[in-house]
C-alpha cells in the first residue's frame, strides 16, 4: 500500500513519519481517538510503537501550539476492503461483485468506480 492510497490522517502520518508508522498505529490504535502530545518523550505509547525519531515527527506535526491533539485513527479492516475493492474493480468486475470480493456495500463499488474514472480523467487532461 502506497501513501495515497491511505485515507485522510493515515496519508498525512505516512508522508511526515513513513508508511510503517501509519500501519502501526492502525493496528494498535485503529478505530478509536488517541491523544498525541507536543512533544515526544520516552516511556509513552506513540514512542514505543513508532519509535522516538517517527514519534517526533508525528508530535510535531499534530500539535497545536504548545499542546497536543486529539485524532481519529481509522480502522485497518476498512483501509484493506477498499484497497480489494478498488483492486477488483480495476480488474473489470462489475460493481456488484468488487462488493462482494471486498465485503462492502455495492454503493461503495459505484461511488469508488466513479473516483477511479474521474482520476484517470483529470490524468488525461493534466
Amino acid at each position: 500500500m502506497n501513501k495515497t492510497s491511505l485515507p485522510g490522517v493515515l496519508a498525512e502520518i505516512a508522508e511526515i513519519a513513513g508508511v510503517e508508522a501509519a500501519w502501526a498505529l492502525v493496528s494498535a490504535q485503529g478505530g478509536i481517538v488517541v491523544y498525541i502530545p507536543a512533544e515526544a518523550k520516552e516511556g509513552h505509547w506513540l514512542t514505543e510503537l513508532v519509535g522516538i525519531e517517527a514519534a517526533e515527527k508525528i508530535c510535531k506535526h499534530f500539535s497545536v501550539g504548545n499542546t497536543g491533539n486529539r485524532i481519529q485513527i481509522p480502522m485497518g479492516k476498512f483501509i484493506q476492503s477498499r484497497e480489494r475493492l478498488v483492486k477488483a474493480l480495476e480488474a473489470g468486475m462489475t460493481a456488484s461483485q468488487a462488493a462482494l470480493s471486498a465485503g462492502m456495500h455495492e454503493r461503495s463499488a459505484y461511488r469508488a468506480r466513479k473516483r477511479i474514472k474521474n482520476q484517470k480523467q483529470g490524468s488525461f487532461f493534466d
